[in-house]
């Protein structure tokens, strides 16, 4: 594995592009087993006196349950060249067969996370906070309806950002 950890504060990241427009992985679990999930919502910033990044995951999808069971994940970012591997990411499920296969990813652990050699960046993040969105708090309701129409409300994790790291060139 060829990375070098880094200040997140130093890193030129522009989540908009980053997460809305190439995409990330969410990785969690153990080196006995672990899943991961094509995300295109998130953020980062800083919330309480931590720089953090937030996660959004429908409770259907099955890396939520390694979420829920470890106290860290991964966000991993990729070049364009592994656009098919996050669509597949995306669209199949760690409970149906070895999808992290199937994509050519390589799991790495970092500090006990999982991530992948393949990415360009890493953040390590640690759970911090959790919550469901709840349809009572929609201030646009628009948004309940054109989101959630089988009200499969995501849950939204809050973490902070312990380790950042970049692929050495």
């Amino acid at each position: 594995m060829s990375f070098k950890e880094v200040n997140i504060e130093q890193v030129p990241f522009n989540p908009f592009h980053k997460i809305g427009r190439e995409w990330m992985l969410i990785t969690a679990g153990t080196e006995e087993k672990c899943n991961t999930m094509t995300a295109s919502w998130g953020g980062a910033g800083v919330l309480w006196g931590k720089n953090v990044a937030t996660a959004y995951i429908r409770p259907q999808r099955y890396t939520k349950e390694f979420v829920d069971a470890n106290d860290t994940f991964s966000l991993t970012f990729f070049n364009e060249q592994y656009r098919k591997a996050l669509s597949l990411c995306g669209s199949a499920s760690g409970r149906d067969g070895d999808k992290i296969g199937a994509a050519g990813l390589t799991p790495c652990f970092i500090d006990g996370t999982p991530a992948f050699e393949e990415a360009d960046m890493i953040l390590i993040c640690k759970k911090m906070y959790h919550s469901a969105i709840v349809p009572e708090c929609f201030d646009l309701p628009e948004n309940e309806v054109t989101w959630y129409p089988e009200n499969d409300y995501h849950v939204m994790y809050i973490a902070e950002i312990t380790k950042a790291l970049i692929k050495e060139a």
